[in-house]
């Protein structure tokens, strides 16, 4: 069955070469907003920005723009205040659990459009804790196992990392979220490249599903994805590997 690392690399390449790379940046731009405004504009400072600028620039993100992002959260703020995070909940098609983090200056709009998506592809939208308990927030840098060995990756439990996981030829290292930027620049340090650093809800447990339940939740996806205030959209499906290629890819 599919792992996790698999779906997440997905997830990550379809959005680096998004052709909608303006949608991309505006919402990758509302992130830093909020990070500096909530924890200040020194990204040394605070992990919040410094994981946001991070992803911004894996995504070829101007410096120009993250600055502007950065100084929007810092300066007057008129903007940036009126945005809140928001997480919806719910259960997707096959009984798969969703996690749909947004950013959002009209609750009442997003929580309208995040509903009727979930009814269209066959799911259904819960109360706040009804699937927040399937998932662990942690922080995941994943590093190609053909390119490095275990052993090389030590630095980052040194760093303080949890755990390294193999997943499909990934290593996956594990941290708590607040030392994911300190794990991250103990690889940089040692030269170790990896091919993504974030934040995600892993989930406890899997929901296996079948193609034609993985097409429809594709879609469900998608339709949520190309919603300018959802940032991340997290699942506990599991499929075969063969089936999210072809599905997902």
């Amino acid at each position: 069955m599919a792992g996790h690392s698999k779906w997440a690399s997905i997830k990550h390449k379809k959005a680096v070469v998004d052709s909608r790379r303006g949608k991309l940046f505006t919402k990758l731009s509302r992130h830093i907003t909020i990070a500096a405004k909530d924890g200040g504009g020194d990204i040394v400072g605070n992990p919040a920005l410094a994981l946001a600028v991070q992803k911004a620039k894996d995504a070829s993100m101007p410096k120009d723009n993250i600055q502007r992002a950065i100084d929007k959260g810092t300066g007057a703020g008129a903007d940036a205040a009126s945005f809140e995070n928001v997480m919806y909940e719910g259960y997707g098609p096959g009984g798969v659990a969703l996690l749909v983090e947004a950013l959002t200056d009209n609750r009442n709009r997003t929580g309208a459009d995040v509903r009727h998506a979930f009814s269209k592809f066959g799911g259904s939208l819960g109360e706040p804790g009804s699937v927040a308990y399937l998932f662990d927030k942690k922080g995941v840098i994943a590093v190609d196992g053909e390119k490095h060995d275990e052993d090389a990756l030590m630095v980052a439990i040194d760093a303080g990392a949890d755990d390294i996981e193999e997943d499909g030829g990934v290593f996956e290292i594990i941290t708590e979220p607040t030392l994911l930027t300190a794990v991250r620049e103990s690889l940089d340090a040692a030269g170790i490249a990896y091919e993504r650093a974030e934040q995600e809800y892993r989930p406890q447990v899997r929901t296996p599903i079948d193609e034609h339940q993985a097409e429809t939740l594709a879609k469900l996806i998608d339709v949520l994805d190309d919603n300018d205030d959802i940032g991340e959209v997290h699942a506990n499906f599991d499929i075969d590997d063969d089936v999210l290629e072809r599905v997902f890819g």
